[in-house]
């Protein structure tokens, strides 16, 4: 996954392509608009929409903004819109459905934060320009005026999106004070389009960059996807990082830069660890969809363990022992932080304690009885945990990296074949909870769990069994227990 710089585009492409799009939502822009303009209010599409049209994104969802207050917008829209609804009207936002169109409608406004505060004050505007001044980024805060689709373009942000880059409306500071987590959309952007953020911005996040710390976790997790699942994830990781805001709010990353010293080389986990996110990109189509979440996370904090278990020995070695088990706690710690779901905590924290697993393989020693605990062990995640393990080798000796890939072709190749032999996906012992009462003439209790666990183990070091055999062994183990 490359970070290459993309070639500028050309002022007479970008109003090629936005008058392409124009003509394409033409139906949805020039009936609202007329509904907006016989009411003596102003609508103009806004934001996002605009950009991405310029830049050949197309899209389904529009955002406008509008000089109607929200009671009004929501009479404007009944009766044209297919469904409406006003979750965001304390915003000053209605939004609705009409036809494949998703659309937010927002009464122009002016937000701020006070300094002690996490939750934005909201004052509604009068006019397009000053809603305009009041974004994140002059590549968002170009507008279209419909019905007659006039482009008003006050900051010169046609411009920056020919250039690539990210500048705000306004002084960089202002617009930080107003609303702190701009500086994470900043790397988001930077991540999601490939743009350069302008040297007084970057600057201006270095300096305020702990005014993030007034912004609610939820919203930072918010950010933090996007970033992730971006198409260069690494341009926007590396701002967070280089600005100080990583140390903020994913403090385990900046963490991995470790201090080298002429008589301890190692290798650079934090580099390491930004080229395993970027293989496992390229691994993803084996998941069968889009950006993966969870995979591209779990490749982020795999090595989070190694500042706190590096050790140096004798001779000029660094060890990391156990860097997985203190890795995958850090993980669980930080998301949680974060307000992550349990779902994807679960799934990412096991992900890193399991990244090591694979190197007991050797070059195929494993008996099928260790196979089957790799599958078991990774359960829902094993898919991912392919792919984590295949993207950890960064190594720039070919022929290790190849032998490495061949192994795990190996690996993989047992898994496919004892699965089809015996449904390693659903490893059950071969007896269940009532048959084992029914051999054992006992109740339901604690003995019945320990006779489950204990099937479960022998098939997991001999395969399964025929009920016959099954029962015998069963009994045996019994009878061993009552002596």
């Amino acid at each position: 996954m490359s970070d290459a710089a993309v070639p500028p585009l050309t002022i007479v492409e970008i109003q090629r392509r936005v008058g392409a799009e124009l003509d394409r939502i033409g139906s949805v822009i020039d009936e609202l608009g007329a509904r907006f303009a016989d009411a003596g209010e102003e609508l103009a599409l806004v934001g996002g929409p605009v950009r991405d049209a310029m830049i050949g994104r197309l899209q389904n969802d529009l955002d406008f903004t509008t000089s109607a207050r929200p009671e009004t917008t929501e009479k404007l829209v009944s009766g044209w819109a297919d469904a409406v609804w006003d979750m965001g009207r304390d915003f000053g936002t209605i939004g609705c459905r009409k036809g494949p169109w998703q659309v937010e409608i927002t009464t122009y406004r002016s937000e701020s934060y006070d300094p002690s505060s996490r939750k934005p004050d909201v004052d509604f505007g009068d006019s397009l320009e000053g809603d305009l001044g009041r974004r994140d980024f002059s590549v968002n805060s170009m507008a279209v005026r419909v019905p007659g689709r006039e482009f008003v373009d006050p900051f010169g942000g046609i411009v920056d999106l020919a250039e690539r880059v990210l500048r705000t409306p306004g002084a960089p500071e202002d617009s930080f004070s107003d609303d702190p987590l701009r500086m994470m959309r900043a790397a988001r952007f930077a991540a999601q389009l490939g743009f350069d953020v302008a040297p007084e911005v970057v600057a201006a996040m270095t300096a305020m960059a702990g005014r993030i710390e007034i912004i609610s976790a939820e919203r930072v997790r918010d950010e933090l996807v996007k970033l992730v699942c971006a198409p260069h994830p690494r341009k926007g990781l590396t701002l967070l990082v280089e600005t100080g805001l990583a140390a903020h709010v994913l403090p385990e990353l900046p963490a991995l830069a470790l201090e080298r010293d002429e008589h301890h080389r190692h290798k650079d986990v934090y580099e390491h660890t930004l080229t395993v996110l970027e293989q496992s990109i390229d691994l993803e189509e084996r998941l069968g969809g889009g950006p993966d979440f969870v995979s591209r996370f779990a490749a982020l904090m795999h090595d989070v363990g190694k500042p706190r278990t590096r050790r140096f020995e004798s001779g000029g070695t660094v060890t990391f022992h156990h860097h997985d088990v203190v890795g995958a706690k850090l993980t669980r710690k930080r998301m949680q932080a974060l307000r992550f779901s349990n779902h994807d905590i679960d799934a990412v924290s096991k992900l890193v304690e399991l990244h090591l697993r694979f190197h007991g393989y050797g070059s195929g020693e494993w008996t099928d009885s260790a196979v089957r605990r790799y599958v078991r062990d990774a359960g829902d995640q094993l898919d991912r945990l392919h792919i984590l393990t295949r993207a950890d080798c960064t190594t720039r000796n070919q022929r290790k990296a190849d032998r490495l890939r061949r192994t795990y072709d190996s690996l993989e190749e047992r898994i496919a074949r004892l699965s089809e032999q015996e449904e390693l996906a659903a490893i059950r012992p071969d007896l269940d909870g009532n048959q084992i009462m029914g051999i054992l003439g006992i109740g339901p209790g604690r003995e019945v769990g320990e006779a489950y666990s204990w099937l479960l183990e022998l098939r997991m070091d001999e395969g399964p069994k025929s009920p016959e055999d099954a029962e015998a062994a069963l009994r045996e183990w019994w009878a061993l227990r009552q002596e």
